[in-house]
């Protein structure tokens, strides 16, 4: 099995991203593609009493022909407090919120100017938490097709559309905070609140053989 990775950074990812990644040593991340709208490189799904919501983070210009390391934040909008609010609400009750409450939030008013750059402080945290030492490089330029020494996921985990997470993610149930029925391929923040330090072996068991 090849032990190369690719695929594109993501606004704290969903368990599909961090099934897939699982097995693999090195991680590069597409840093030389153009920004997508409406995909996860800017959003993420949490669990909350009302459902499910979506937390976006608005950015400047942002367009199919942007290159994804230019991609600047919008701060005219006050989403950090919004984003925070929204998980305190969701998680603020959950076992190992407190555990983990202070770094994300510390990540997330840190007023980075370009979101490739918060993401992937973000990343390496949840990489942290899931005690995962992986080594994650950045790719220098964009190519369609990479060779036999990588597994190429670039484009295969999407909000809208052609999502092909199905044949990478089989959902393993574990207790959430609100609901009767498990609602999978959250972002990871609702597996690490509510299983800590148990969370790397559900997302083992979520990676499709």
């Amino acid at each position: 099995m090849c032990r190369n990775v690719r695929i594109e950074l993501h606004y704290l990812p969903g368990l599909a991203y961090f099934a897939a990644i699982s097995p693999f040593d090195t991680v590069w991340l597409e840093a030389a593609e153009h920004y997508q709208k409406q995909s996860y490189r800017n959003r993420c799904y949490v669990l909350t009493a009302n459902g499910v919501d979506r937390l976006t983070v608005p950015v400047l210009d942002g367009t199919h022909h942007q290159p994804i390391r230019n991609v600047r934040i919008d701060y005219r909008q006050p989403w950090p407090d919004r984003h925070w609010q929204s998980l305190v609400a969701a998680y603020g009750k959950a076992p190992f919120f407190e555990y983990y409450a202070q770094e994300l939030r510390t990540v997330l008013i840190a007023n980075r100017k370009f979101l490739f750059d918060l993401n992937l402080e973000l990343l390496t945290i949840c990489l942290k938490w899931l005690g995962w030492k992986k080594e994650v490089r950045l790719t220098e330029t964009f190519e369609k097709q990479v060779d036999d020494d990588f597994f190429d996921l670039h484009g295969k985990l999407k909000a809208r559309g052609d999502d092909q997470s199905g044949s990478i993610y089989r959902p393993v149930s574990y207790p959430q905070n609100f609901g009767n029925v498990f609602v999978p391929n959250l972002s990871l923040m609702d597996l690490i609140f509510n299983q800590g330090p148990h969370s790397s072996d559900v997302l083992k068991e979520s990676l499709r053989q």
